[in-house]
């Protein structure tokens, strides 16, 4: 299988066999072998070039990951205990508007732990072993994961004080930003869908993000509001320093309710000590505010 995942990575027995350090003809007798066992071809042997069958494509995939999973497992064994390196993963705004403000804390809370920290709006494979922990939105159901409810999320109308909004029916006169959302978020915060909570008409021509400033990530559409480019649709969790400083307010709603934030890692290492200990300072200063 490790002659064929080579052979398939490379699609060559030449290159595959420069990898392994054996001889072309080993790489090629151990995937003639795996095939009869299989009873069906694994490559399509071209002129100077092999082709995965489909057989042989599904056989790939499902060998890259296990491969995958098993050298993150011996790294985790060859890490040096003291070290105590844990991998969070989230995604950008909640990392840069919540994590690494509270990173000093940490530091001090857990002096025996590296924690490296992953922001990125892909989910990484937990199971894998790409992260150990992660901070994820959603309803928490993740096959092959461990996950508890950290905090509720809503997101409402937010703007510097300096535009004087105080209600509802001055919104119109006033710049709308947009931020995207994956398409696989369950409830989005869009103006769209707070207009009809609102239970006010969505004045013309304000459903298109070219009537208003559009941001693919939510830290610039904040930046965007405090400099009173417009009226944002933003995380009163993400939020929270601006709100009490006074550098953003809350002229009305209503919030969107748009699901919690969840911690989750992966079956079975919930009670690895660091891992542990990270998930329940995470805990810790959710509940704090």
């Amino acid at each position: 299988m490790r002659a064929f995942e080579a052979a398939a990575a490379h699609l060559s027995f030449q290159r595959a066999a420069v990898e392994l350090s054996v001889t072309p003809s080993a790489i090629s007798h151990q995937v003639r072998a795996l095939e009869d066992t299989l009873g069906q071809p694994l490559f399509r042997r071209l002129t100077r070039q092999l082709a995965l069958t489909p057989a042989g494509q599904r056989l790939f995939d499902d060998l890259r990951m296990g491969f995958d999973a098993l050298e993150a497992g011996i790294d985790r064994l060859r890490r040096p205990a003291a070290s105590h390196l844990v991998t969070l993963t989230t995604n950008t705004a909640f990392a840069a508007r919540w994590v690494l403000p509270r990173m000093a804390a940490f530091r001090k809370a857990c002096p025996g732990i590296e924690l490296r920290l992953h922001a990125g709006d892909t989910l990484v494979d937990l199971a894998r072993g790409d992260a150990d922990i992660a901070v994820r939105s959603g309803n928490g159901n993740w096959p092959g994961l461990v996950s508890s409810e950290l905090m509720p999320e809503r997101y409402a109308p937010l703007c510097s004080p300096m535009l004087g909004l105080r209600r509802k029916g001055d919104l119109p006169k006033h710049q709308l930003i947009h931020c995207d959302w994956q398409p696989n978020a369950t409830a989005p915060a869009l103006w769209s869908r707070w207009f009809r909570e609102a239970d006010i008409a969505q004045p013309r021509g304000r459903s298109a993000k070219a009537a208003g400033l559009s941001f693919s990530d939510e830290t610039h559409a904040m930046l965007a509001a405090l400099a009173g480019h417009g009226v944002a649709l933003l995380s009163l969790t993400l939020a929270a320093e601006e709100l009490r400083s006074g550098a953003l307010v809350q002229p009305f709603g209503p919030a969107l309710d748009t699901g919690s934030y969840f911690l989750a890692t992966a079956n079975g290492r919930a009670n690895e000590p660091a891992i542990r200990a990270v998930w329940q300072w995470i805990e810790s200063q959710a509940a704090a505010g």
